[in-house]
């Protein structure tokens, strides 16, 4: 990852979006994660009323930013008080693109290719990653 990684979250979206890992047009890296697993995340009381928050992982509090429904003054991310951005966010970002970049891996085939052929071109399969 590059330091300073720069996050979004949409609440109304259900999205994470990883601003500094840009995909293969330049844009940034967002996950979806609408299935019903995350329901309990995502329905937690504390974010009944966090609109968005705009998160940069550097260790600063004063470039964060959440943002309310309602007429409540953004705050930082410190001042909120919602836990660790990390555990709660870029873990669940960092499992969702490992699963990307693994199915990227495992489609890219060429016919009468070997396994070992495969890793010479590709190197090995993603087993993991990290943003941080």
């Amino acid at each position: 990852m590059a330091t300073n990684a720069q996050w979004t979250v949409v609440f109304d979206d259900k999205v994470i979006i990883n601003q500094t890992v840009k995909n293969s047009e330049g844009y940034s890296t967002p996950y979806f994660l609408t299935d019903s697993s995350y329901d309990s995340f995502w329905n937690d009381s504390k974010w009944s009323n966090v609109w968005a928050i705009q998160y940069k992982d550097d260790d600063h509090d004063y470039n964060d930013t959440v943002e309310f429904r309602d007429e409540t003054p953004h705050k930082t991310w410190t001042q909120a008080n919602l836990g660790d951005f990390r555990e709660q966010f870029v873990n669940k970002w960092d499992v969702k693109h490992l699963e990307t970049l693994q199915f990227n891996w495992d489609q890219n085939n060429i016919n009468g290719e070997t396994e070992e052929e495969k890793i010479l071109r590709l190197g090995a399969r993603p087993s993991s990653y990290s943003s941080y």
